[in-house]
């Protein structure tokens, strides 16, 4: 019997928001027996300035989680005590492995409940951490955005956090419309098969155009020396301070070392969602399609298992998502209606519309990464080099302006730090793109025109609806330049200038796994 195609209720996905909430996030958890938690994460950026943050959390009393009633204040719950933790691990230096009592055993449940990992994720930094300003606005608008918690308060911050906002905002009305896709293909309707794949394409350009205002109000300097380390995991981290992951006490004596990623764009539920729905398969960074297996010869250790990011980065979505991907996965069925229909050109040309649309978002997104943490990582060597020239007893690292917390310190900046997953950065992005055309059918795949002119008119997209149901309004972006460098100006840096750079920590070129964006 073939699977039905998923509910989105029973996944706790929304029709209108996706992967957002149904409701707001909560601005504050509602019960004052948890104002200690709330008062400290409303004052991160001062805690941490003033390296208060240690002691002040070392003074928590040690709370239940009985008094969380609703999935919101769970998720609430989950925001701060994270914010919490990352800023006592990362916030003073050294880095600090051990996470006390009053954070670990209420985080862990918190966890627990909402079945997601104990550490900053992009749920935390993003699905449950905005409010929109005018609350009848649009919250695919990014300028009717706030964020409820920040490491820096730093406008920066808030920007990075909520241009994702909005990318899951405008992208949600493309979930149930590939579900009706999907619905429409089992039936051989080929017509309404096309006119959703259109629709997808032109959201998903839409969605790049989107994508791209992350250089508006969030800069490339805030982001790598300011932000980035305090987002760091426990993964990987031995050079920067924890060799061992982090240790959550709990009292028990079973207590064991742990070790996550920090908090990652691919971490979203959406863009894996479109790769499922169009049928783009991901292998382990630096296999090729149909690369055979390696031979093992008598007498020799197998190879070491090649590390597939993408699917690693699902553990650490809500747990309902993350179930709902795998739903669509088992009745995911578009591409090989398509193959099977080689003969219309409407439907065929319309998939492919698709994935240069995908293809396109992820050029989108290496141009930010080349900008933001590629040429920024030149930037931090350098200023490496000048720190290691000034330090003098009388003028310790730590003590010179603009040295990174935590992550970008000292020696172990110098050495190249392991980052939070520790993938080949560009070569894992790049690699995403490309297997993002493998599918295509057509020969208008191998031409650009007309998908050159989607990007065109993706300024003015029209509202995005299912075949036969009313418009959603939208909020196309207008009158802006949007100034990035081109991918091909770092394609071809030599290697060892392309030392793979995370989001949240330096990358070594040998590295496998990581942390990365899309």
């Amino acid at each position: 019997m073939i699977p039905p195609i998923p509910s989105l209720e029973d996944y706790q996905v929304s029709p209108e928001n996706g992967f957002l909430p149904a409701e707001a996030p909560l601005s504050r958890l509602p019960d004052p027996y948890y104002e200690s938690w709330e008062e400290i994460a409303g004052d991160l950026h001062n805690l941490i300035t003033s390296k208060k943050i240690r002691r002040v959390v070392e003074d928590l009393p040690q709370l239940s989680t009985s008094r969380l009633r609703t999935e919101a204040e769970w998720r609430r719950a989950y925001l701060v005590l994270g914010f919490l933790v990352n800023s006592y691990v990362w916030g003073m230096e050294p880095a600090q492995e051990r996470v006390p009592k009053c954070l670990s055993i209420p985080f862990l449940k918190v966890s627990d409940h909402l079945d997601i990992p104990p550490v900053v994720t992009y749920a935390a930094c993003c699905l449950w951490n905005y409010k929109p300003i005018y609350p009848a606005g649009p919250i695919d608008l990014v300028e009717n955005l706030m964020t409820h918690v920040t490491f820096t308060g730093l406008m920066d911050e808030s920007w990075f956090y909520l241009i994702s906002v909005a990318i899951e905002a405008r992208g949600a009305p493309t979930i149930p419309l590939m579900l009706e896709a999907m619905k429409t293909a089992r039936q051989g309707d080929s017509l309404t098969v096309s006119e959703c794949l259109t629709m997808f394409a032109e959201r998903i350009m839409d969605l790049r155009e989107l994508l791209g205002r992350m250089t508006e109000q969030c800069t490339p300097h805030a982001f790598y020396f300011r932000i980035r380390p305090l987002l760091a995991g426990s993964k990987n981290m031995a050079e920067a301070g924890l060799p061992n992951g982090v240790l959550f006490e709990t009292g028990t004596g079973n207590e064991e070392y742990r070790q996550y990623a920090g908090g990652s764009n691919a971490q979203s539920s959406l863009i894996q969602f479109f790769d499922i729905a169009l049928g783009v398969q991901h292998r382990p960074t630096g296999v090729k399609k149909d690369e055979p297996p390696i031979k093992v010869d008598q007498g020799h250790a197998p190879p070491p298992p090649r590390h597939n990011f993408i699917e690693e980065m699902r553990s650490y979505m809500p747990g309902p998502h993350r179930r709902f991907l795998e739903h669509l996965a088992s009745v995911a069925n578009i591409r090989d209606y398509v193959e099977a229909n080689p003969e219309d050109p409407t439907l065929t040309t319309a998939y492919d519309e698709c994935l240069r649309a995908l293809s396109s978002f992820r050029d989108k997104h290496l141009q930010i990464v080349s900008r933001y943490i590629v040429i920024m990582s030149q930037e931090s060597k350098r200023r490496m080099s000048t720190v290691a020239a000034a330090t003098s007893p009388a003028n310790p690292v730590h003590d010179i302006p603009g040295n990174p917390l935590g992550l970008a310190k000292g020696e172990a900046a110098k050495k190249g730090l392991k980052g939070t997953g520790g993938t080949k950065l560009m070569p894992f992005l790049k690699q995403s793109r490309d297997e993002t055309m493998e599918p295509a059918t057509g020969a208008w795949s191998k031409t650009s025109s007309k998908f050159e002119s989607y990007q065109a008119r993706s300024r003015n997209i029209t509202p995005l609806s299912t075949p036969g149901s009313t418009p959603r309004s939208s909020s196309p972006i207008n009158g802006f330049a949007v100034r990035s460098c081109k991918v091909n100006d770092f394609e071809d840096m030599p290697t060892a200038s392309r030392i793979g750079v995370g989001m949240a920590g330096d990358w070594e070129n040998d590295d496998v796994g990581g942390l990365c964006h899309y």
